[in-house]
């Protein structure tokens, strides 16, 4: 009875789990197993230079995107609790596609709107355009206003959710050409996953200098 009682606890410890050996630091070898093997880190400069040289010998498109993973530290000093994940927008100071975001603009001033369809607005105007704001009729990008005219875009706001002008996103104001201009060529980006920011920066064409200034 004694030494069938001891079979299980031979096999429970067989099963037991063995913690995994240190990876190693860096492979000696040309061919080797990843896994084994801490993943390796590069100064920025390196970095880029590394990506626009497998391009070159992979032959693809010169001017793809260039990508970046940005990982977050979203915890509060309270336990349990996170900042909120958020997204906000970003003027990158080399421009790396044509495209433009459609913007539109809330006023009711004759003089404020002429300036604001010089300036590139894709639609300006006042109260007229909530309803069809409301019916998805109207789609944009980002929305703009001037501070007169935010009483009566009210019902706009859940609607627009974080679209919805304010001038904590820089989105109301007095200064349209700025606020066209920044929300025209801004880049967008969002919080995913409750702590990484996926998004593109530039081309990989962008000369190294200003690539990495767009990090």
């Amino acid at each position: 009875a004694k030494r069938g009682s001891q079979k299980p606890k031979q096999e429970e410890t067989k099963k037991r789990w063995r913690p995994r050996p240190p990876l190693l630091s860096k492979p000696v070898d040309d061919v080797y197993l990843t896994w084994y093997y801490e993943r390796p880190s590069y100064d920025v400069d390196v970095a880029v230079g590394m990506l626009k040289k497998f391009q070159e010998l992979d032959f693809t498109y010169p001017k793809q995107y260039v990508y970046v993973n940005v990982t977050l530290d979203m915890s509060l000093q309270k336990k349990k609790k996170k900042v909120e994940q958020f997204a906000s927008i970003v003027q990158l100071p080399y421009r790396f596609t044509d495209e433009m975001n459609k913007v539109l603009v809330f006023t009711e001033n004759k003089e404020e709107a002429e300036i604001a369809q010089q300036n590139g607005a894709a639609l300006v105007g006042g109260v007229e355009l909530i309803k069809w704001i409301l019916e998805d009729e109207i789609k944009m990008d980002f929305y703009v206003a001037v501070p007169e005219i935010m009483p009566k875009l009210i019902p706009l706001k859940g609607k627009l959710r974080r679209k919805y002008p304010s001038a904590r996103r820089n989105s109301m104001g007095q200064d349209i050409p700025k606020m066209l201009q920044f929300f025209k060529e801004g880049l967008e980006y969002a919080v995913q996953d409750e702590h990484l920011i996926k998004t593109r920066i530039a081309r990989v064409s962008l000369c190294t200098k200003f690539l990495i200034l767009s990090l």
